[in-house]
């Protein structure tokens, strides 16, 4: 009933107009009853990979918590800190600390409006919202992002986007060949096909552009997919020395189809 409710308010209502409205009713649904339920509630994620420091702080984060971070995320639109997925909870432990820093942030994956682009639907997401979101979180920090869907592509301030096929080297090289990408990346977040090719080609072509003490993620890692990555750790931590690779299954009673993450973090 509440699903039949929600795609009728969002015919009739103006994007903007359906954002606003949606945003009030996740934090009375969703996120003041999770605050509340916290502070006694505790889920943590699941880790695999080589022993660090990075693995076991991930081991200590409360998934169920929403964070601030949640609250901006949902505001513009975007799935990471609502109820589908949490990733938010991890990223406020991983990146607090940069909040009011001069950082580099780029997301592939803007969020395609065209299915024939995309390895499945294009979904409800909302074009640029996590983009605009990392702008407000971090109010100093340069934001770049890329899709291979070139009708999603815009600039406005403090955020540049590009086209990029991930599935494609040439295409990855010439993307970090663009001027403005030339710099290394505090933060890389790829939310782009989610296939395991996919994640493996983009990661390849582009791990090297995050900076010494960065992270670089993978998101929407899928169940079926898992037993891919687990095979493919120990591969990268023998290729890739100076790296920790940590795969995190997050426990979340809605989503068990695609709420896991690769999180890798660039030592020296």
């Amino acid at each position: 009933m509440l699903a039949g409710v929600r795609d009728v308010l969002k015919r009739k209502l103006s994007p903007e107009t359906f954002g606003r409205t949606h945003y009030w009713w996740w934090c009375g649904k969703f996120y003041l009853p999770r605050r509340a339920a916290s502070i006694v509630v505790r889920r943590t994620p699941v880790v695999y990979g080589e022993p660090s420091d990075l693995l076991e702080r991930l081991r200590e984060v409360n998934v169920f918590a929403p964070t601030a971070m949640c609250r901006m995320m949902t505001k513009y639109g975007s799935d990471k800190g609502n109820s589908w997925h949490n990733y938010t909870g991890i990223y406020s432990h991983l990146f607090g600390k940069l909040r009011n820093r001069d950082i580099r942030i780029f997301e592939l994956g803007i969020c395609r409006k065209d299915p024939q682009l995309s390895s499945g639907t294009a979904g409800d997401g909302r074009p640029g919202a996590s983009l605009r979101a990392w702008c407000e979180i971090f109010p100093r920090a340069m934001v770049f992002g890329a899709d291979i869907d070139r009708s999603v592509l815009f600039t406005e301030d403090r955020i540049q986007t590009y086209y990029c096929d991930q599935l494609d080297g040439d295409a990855i090289g010439d993307l970090w060949a663009q001027p403005a990408l030339r710099g290394e990346m505090d933060i890389i977040i790829e939310d782009g096909l989610h296939t395991f090719p996919a994640s493996v080609s983009f990661l390849a072509g582009s791990l090297e552009h995050v900076c010494v003490g960065g992270i670089y993620v993978v998101e929407d890692i899928s169940r079926t997919d898992l037993q891919m990555w687990h095979k493919q750790l120990p591969i990268y931590a023998s290729q890739f020395p100076n790296y920790d690779f940590v795969l995190a299954e997050l426990p979340n009673s809605l989503n068990d189809f695609d709420n896991n993450l690769l999180i890798i973090r660039r030592r020296s």
